[in-house]
């Protein structure tokens, strides 16, 4: 069951949602919200009783279509999610062991927590297009506003935030068991928190010498989580579904035309890669961070350096700058051929054992999904294939809860598309050494050959490589560092994987 309120949710028993999806995908035309053609020009004397015939037909099929994107792509089962008590589940560097209820709670505060970006209807339409929904083509699209999303938390929050509204989502929408035996394992719910922890324990009456001290504590904290929590509400209203938001989709839309993209096509995780770096780039609502796209899966270093280390850019004016921007660096990769290579699979895990790890975007094949953790063999993940209606985030203390989700999905490791991107972060120059540092040594932990992507000392230029625009529609990175040959003919653009 999601966080969104149950008037927002529609379920249809006994259908999973994946075979919705697939079902639905012959009827591609039935999701063009609004676009019902070219009504032909009425003579003078046409009669107002066939005008209104027309317009109550568009308002019937508006209201139909909008029905088949509600089951389409809701969430139509209350499933729960099972995580068994014995091994850890890892969510983006945070490791958590089920085995007690102080546990299962931080996991669930760290999952909630999270900024959950899902299909929406009815939202302004699109400029050039006819298209006032992304349901059906923008899954890619959603999930890289989920990376970056979790790159603005990480860059703009402490390390330890949660959403403080989470504690009061009570269902608990997964089961944690121990397994009986590698056959069989048996699911044992936990419990279900009937209230915010602490709330049933009396408060301890304090000596009159200590009240006014914790009263201090007291304001100081209340200050600090009202500041985060403005903080949190304006970093949701950046990726609103309204034109001038940032990195909403009218604007990823807009700048998708630079790449021969438009309203209604799919995206690769490729080019996703691109325009959340042209967004960043194009926006003063952020401030000290940018966004490196690795190119031909290489990170170069002194790339990296001259696009953060102001004392390097003459063109900066503010003496009170910080000497070193915070960057981003996204790495698009193709882990095998037309399926995943096993021999990743141990090297992704470790990406995602990283504190400067923000998550990797992919999914399985046609259907995209924000990779954020692990348990065993079962990658973690938030899945904007949800339909919602349209929230306007220009509203006064408009609701945030249908931007978290509580309730936690898996799937297999050898079910991953080989294409993704994968998402890091650093906070200064120290933080990037260690990146550097950190993300080579998950590297070498593959049992492949070949390492995943590489980090090289220099410029792109002094390899000889021609610089890679987001209009790139070539060729796209190969998973081997420069010099190397490829062992397969198969490989191809990562967006020949069409993702739905």
């Amino acid at each position: 069951m999601n966080s969104v309120s149950p008037s927002a949710a529609q379920y249809v028993g006994g259908v999973m949602q994946d075979e919705l999806v697939d079902r639905g995908r012959q009827q591609q035309p039935m999701e063009r919200q609004g676009s019902f053609g070219v009504r032909p020009p009425q003579t003078q004397g046409a009669s107002r009783e066939a005008a209104g015939e027309l317009d109550e037909m568009d308002k019937l099929k508006a209201k139909l279509m909008s029905a088949w994107n509600n089951v389409k792509y809701g969430w139509t089962v209350k499933s729960k999610t099972s995580f068994n008590k014995v091994s850890p589940v890892t969510v983006l560097g945070h490791s958590y062991l089920l085995n007690s209820e102080d546990e299962v709670e931080r996991f669930r505060l760290a999952f909630v927590s999270r900024i959950w970006l899902t299909y929406r209807r009815e939202f302004p339409q699109l400029e050039g297009s006819t298209w006032t929904t992304d349901c059906g083509w923008g899954c890619m699209l959603r999930s890289g506003q989920m990376l970056l999303a979790q790159g603005l938390l990480v860059h703009l929050m402490p390390r330890d935030w949660v959403w403080p509204e989470s504690q009061q989502l009570t269902d608990v929408d997964f089961e944690v068991f121990r397994p009986r035996s590698p056959a069989r394992a048996g699911g044992v719910p936990i419990p279900s928190f009937g209230s915010p922890r602490g709330s049933s324990t009396p408060e301890k009456s304090l000596p009159s010498s200590q009240a006014p001290r914790c009263s201090q504590k007291k304001r100081v904290y209340e200050s600090t989580k009202d500041r985060q929590e403005h903080i949190h509400s304006r970093l949701v209203t950046w990726f609103g579904d309204q034109p001038p938001a940032p990195f909403g989709v009218h604007q990823l839309v807009d700048i998708g035309k630079g790449s021969g993209k438009k309203a209604g096509d799919w995206y690769g995780p490729s080019v996703v890669a691109h325009i959340l770096r042209k967004a960043v780039d194009k926006t003063s609502v952020v401030t000290n961070l940018a966004v490196y796209v690795a190119q031909d899966c290489t990170v170069y270093k002194e790339d990296v350096v001259h696009l953060c280390d102001r004392s390097l850019n003459q063109t900066s004016s503010d003496p009170s700058s910080q000497d070193w921007k915070s960057v981003i660096i996204l790495v698009p990769v193709r882990l095998g051929g037309e399926a995943l290579n096993p021999s990743y699979i141990d090297c992704v895990k470790n990406f995602l054992k990283l504190e400067c790890c923000i998550g990797i975007i992919g999914g399985k094949p046609k259907h995209s999904l924000y990779f954020i953790g692990f348990q065993d063999e079962q990658l973690l993940y938030l899945d904007p294939h949800y339909c919602q209606p349209v929230v306007d985030v220009s509203q006064v203390n408009f609701s945030l809860e249908s931007f978290h989700c509580s309730s936690p999905k898996k799937m297999p490791f050898n079910r991953m598309d080989p294409s993704c991107t994968i998402g890091f972060y650093a906070k200064n120059k120290k933080d990037f050494e260690s990146l550097c540092s950190a993300v080579s040594e998950a590297l070498s932990s593959s049992k492949e050959k070949y390492p995943v992507f590489t980090f090289v000392e220099g410029h792109s230029q002094d390899y000889g490589l021609e610089g890679h625009s987001s209009n790139h529609s070539g060729p796209p990175a190969h998973i081997l560092p420069p010099g190397r040959l490829g062992r397969s003919n198969n490989r191809r653009s990562s967006e020949e994987f069409v993702f739905l």
